[in-house]
């Protein structure tokens, strides 16, 4: 049996638990999704549900493919950037990144019936192609020094003695007391008062989907589809946590104590399949409703998570015999389990003002308490994440709505989305916010599209997790990105 010996040391290694705990959290982040597409579906918030005749709606309404009237390429790289700042332990700091990436790409073939021919059935479309559907590039930083006397060092021990991390033991920061037997490392260990820490959390990846669908159009006034995704997600996390006794030895001579490094990387590589089905219907020329439901996802996820932990001292330590001024310890833990998304059911309205443009609005629901984790190897019992599910996480209703002013060849864009928290309480709204915009330009056999996305949102983070919740360092992520497409577009 291992037993604390310097607490803060574990409550550290709380985080070194991902193996083990906490796949709620990502049940979460493979389950929720941004505004995705070409850069005029970005541009105008993603309210694509009632629109079609555009690649971008394939991934929401694939009813929208009916609306074709030619064959299409379409690709649109990105580019985006994302400023964060952490606060914690009454500090704030700031972080920023940013990255390169393709948000759509995709061909369409389209097969229209000519004027002449009396067939009700008018037109069909078939697509292929990919979207990014999530992005997870995110840098994070915060500094200060937690609030923790040594009494909560001590009920530290008392609450976690039996959890102890084997990093922890290998570093010399636990005992270990067995029958009759007892190793003492460092009594000085308990005179180290609050320390000074600093964690660095730095995170890419993302969700693209790859869609088959197939759109048609019935005399012009009713459009169906449906289409097959298949999402590749990756999502690769590394944090390094720093802890370090603020005060010089020779004014805490009884402190051996000098800091500690935890290195965690998580490396997360999944595959998944859905289906969606769609309509539009034109009760009038001017107005299109749409409306479409998305199967859940089901995914395999494959995991490698690796975590060290690095101790120096101050003053050297002994044990058994041996000396020491620093210890190291690490451990790789690869993990594989499954995991179905909650359903997605949409409803849209879109209203066209002549050859001046349109508006279109979008409602999208989806529980995130739905989502359900499980084996197929027998690793994991994962029956307290799924309770963990249904406990915090609740249904969130999703809002897109758009405008397009058409002026001859050129196009002026603007859009606004809000998607709703996915918890069912929270002290902090840890909704998202987006303001869009675009231009673009409509020739012949080719159309370039611009459009512009900024992203508001906060979400939460615990670096570790203390038996008495009160005590859990909580971080505020305060995120502002800004994302830019372009769409080359050729018919043909």
């Amino acid at each position: 049996m291992k037993t604390l010996k310097y607490g803060l040391a574990v409550a550290l290694l709380g985080s070194a638990s991902h193996a083990f705990a906490q796949y709620n959290v990502d049940a979460l982040r493979f389950s929720q999704s941004q505004p995705a597409g070409t850069a005029r579906t970005l541009g105008l918030g993603g309210a694509s549900a009632a629109l079609g005749g555009d690649y971008g709606s394939v991934a929401v309404n694939p009813a929208g493919l009916g609306m074709f009237q030619r064959s299409e390429f379409t690709f649109s790289p990105g580019f985006s950037s994302i400023n964060t700042d952490g606060r914690a332990f009454g500090t704030t700091t700031a972080d920023s990144r940013s990255n390169l990436n393709v948000a759509s790409l995709g061909l369409v073939f389209t097969n229209r019936r000519t004027d002449d021919d009396t067939n009700p059935w008018r037109a069909g479309s078939f697509a292929i192609g990919l979207t990014r559907v999530a992005d997870y590039n995110q840098s994070l930083r915060y500094k200060g020094r937690p609030e923790l006397s040594q009494d909560i060092f001590q009920r530290l021990s008392e609450d976690q003695g039996a959890e102890l991390d084997e990093l922890a033991y290998n570093t010399y920061l636990t005992d270990d007391t067995g029958p009759g037997t007892r190793r003492f490392i460092s009594d000085p260990f308990n005179d180290t008062g609050n320390l000074d820490q600093a964690e660095t959390v730095r995170t890419t990846g993302a969700q693209t989907q790859f869609d088959l669908a197939y759109g048609s159009s019935y005399m012009d006034k009713l459009y169906i589809g449906g289409g097959i995704g298949i999402v590749s997600s990756r999502y690769t996390s590394e944090s390094i946590l720093t802890a370090s006794d603020s005060q010089p030895v020779n004014n805490n001579p009884g402190t051996s104590f000098g800091s500690l490094t935890l290195r965690n990387t998580l490396d997360t590589k999944g595959t998944g399949i859905n289906a969606r089905v769609g309509v539009i219907y034109k009760p009038i020329e001017a107005v299109r409703i749409g409306a479409s439901v998305q199967t859940p996802t089901y995914y395999q996820f494959n995991e490698s998570y690796t975590t060290a932990l690095n101790a120096t001292f101050d003053k050297p330590i002994k044990v058994d015999g041996q000396t020491y001024t620093s210890a190291s310890s690490s451990m790789d833990v690869p993990f594989s389990y499954s995991l179905a998304t909650p359903f997605r059911a949409t409803g849209g309205v879109a209203v066209v003002v002549g050859k001046y443009g349109f508006v279109s609005g979008d409602v999208e629901f989806v529980d995130y308490s739905n989502a359900r984790l499980s084996n197929y190897n027998d690793q994991r019992n994962f029956g307290p994440d799924n309770d963990a599910i249904k406990d915090l996480y609740g249904s969130a209703v999703n809002l897109r709505a758009g405008a397009e002013l058409r002026l001859d060849a050129f196009r002026v864009r603007a859009g606004y989305a809000h998607y709703g928290s996915p918890y069912q309480s929270s002290a902090t709204d840890q909704s998202r916010t987006y303001y869009t915009g675009g231009v673009g330009m409509r020739q012949k056999n080719f159309f370039l599209d611009l459009a512009g996305a900024y992203t508001t949102g906060t979400r939460l983070y615990s670096p570790y997790f203390l038996n008495s919740a009160a005590n859990t360092p909580v971080v505020t992520a305060d995120s502002k990105r800004f994302t830019t497409t372009i769409t080359t577009g050729f018919m043909f």
